[in-house]
């Protein structure tokens, strides 16, 4: 009796070995991956994607019962993250709390966050408000994370408890911690979106492809997160594989961009493409028009680019220094206002910028905006100018 009684705390009921409960404890922890990417993140807060009312309640019952989140409180937190984003509002950022807290302390802002209960509710609209919302996930979110405590320890008897505790600290690490610190601190840029947003790597398989985080903040309700050729978002594969059994149904995607030859003037295809992709255009010209423009001014000075402007203020020329600190912007501006090209190109870009970040709803005068803009730019004389302009009037939508 006492040598079953022993196995059965080794082992559990199905008396896996190690390589089998590290299996299992990959299978689960992706699986708990997939739901926050997937049903939470894609389909609730962006609606980028719909999933069959079964899959839905899957995706809902296994947060339920392994992160013990509530979907409208996750969903009305990250809407505002983006609403709010890189401010003192923001629940989550690295910028203004620092990126120690967010890092390590990422599940108790969410806990604060939590509570409050008008972000909530302006936040959270359409999200599942249904019988068991009301009576079980919602009242009974911790009721989760103890019965998957008391599954494991029968299952797997007490290497099952360690499992729990991985499986408890899985989505604080790797989502509050991981992707909402490090996702607005460290990575490459594909686009000078807003904020601080960062790809951490081009293939995001271990998150879900939460890693191409720059990407998502650039085109928010994309159910997809790859951008380039060479991206891997594991996401959007398994969405794609859902649809092709009749379990998704993609509703966004990233408009593709395309660029008309022999545009003379802006017209509203530019303006509806350049609305949609007004990250893109201010990184196109953050690399061809102003990069070409500070080695050129190196190259004059006979010195290198490093000496005659140290990377942090290059980058800091894409948004006038918002980001950096008061000593590190007063030096930026003192290098901008000694340098008369540097100068016309970085107040040409913030034009272009007023114009595509405008809250008018008048098309037509934003349109007669643009336009002018791009006559002054092509009358500019500097030639990387010229060659922008001619480029951004052939943007349209493709079909």
């Amino acid at each position: 009796m006492s040598q079953t009684w022993l196995e059965w705390l080794t082992g559990g009921l199905v008396g896996l070995g190690w390589w089998e409960l590290l299996a299992v404890l990959l299978v689960v922890t992706q699986l708990t991956i997939f739901s926050v990417t997937l049903y939470l993140h894609r389909s609730q807060a962006h609606r980028g994607v719909d999933f069959h009312p079964l899959l839905n309640h899957c995706f809902r019952f296994w947060t339920w019962l392994t992160t013990s989140m509530i979907t409208r409180e996750w969903v009305a937190i990250h809407r505002k993250h983006h609403a709010k984003v890189e401010t003192d509002e923001d629940p989550h950022s690295p910028r203004t709390k620092g990126i120690g807290n967010v890092f390590w302390r990422g599940v108790e802002l969410y806990r604060e966050a939590r509570w409050q209960r008008e972000d909530i509710e302006q936040y959270g609209k359409g999200a599942p408000d249904d019988w068991l919302e009301r009576h079980l996930y919602t009242p009974h979110a911790t009721m989760g994370p103890v019965l998957l405590l008391f599954i494991n320890t029968v299952l797997f008897g007490l290497p099952g408890i360690a499992l729990w505790a991985i499986q408890m600290a899985w989505i604080p690490f790797w989502a509050a911690g991981v992707v909402n610190g490090l996702g607005h601190w460290w990575g490459y840029r594909n686009f000078e979106s807003a904020d601080t947003s960062t790809n951490l790597t081009p293939w995001g398989l271990w998150i879900g492809g939460e890693e191409l985080h720059n990407n998502h903040h650039a085109f928010p309700s994309s159910a997809r997160f790859s951008m380039r050729r060479w991206e891997l978002d594991i996401g959007w594969l398994a969405i794609k594989s859902l649809e092709k059994v009749g379990l998704a149904k993609v509703l966004r995607v990233a408009p593709s961009l395309d660029i008309r030859p022999n545009i003379s003037v802006p017209d509203t295809d530019t303006l509806k493409a350049l609305l949609s992709h007004r990250f893109l255009a201010m990184t196109e010209y953050q690399r061809n028009v102003l990069k070409p423009a500070l080695r050129e001014e190196a190259a004059a000075a006979g010195a290198r680019l490093r000496a005659l402007l140290p990377g942090k203020l290059r980058r800091g020329l894409v948004d006038d220094g918002r980001w950096l600190k008061p000593e590190a912007r007063a030096q930026l501006q003192a290098f901008v206002a000694q340098r008369p090209r540097i100068r016309a190109l970085v107040e040409h870009r913030k034009r272009l910028a007023g114009v595509l970040e405008a809250r008018s709803h008048d098309a037509g005068e934003r349109l007669r905006q643009l336009q002018a803009w791009c006559q002054e730019a092509e009358a500019s004389g500097i030639r990387a100018l010229q060659e922008y302009s001619q480029r951004l009037k052939g943007y349209a939508l493709a079909h």
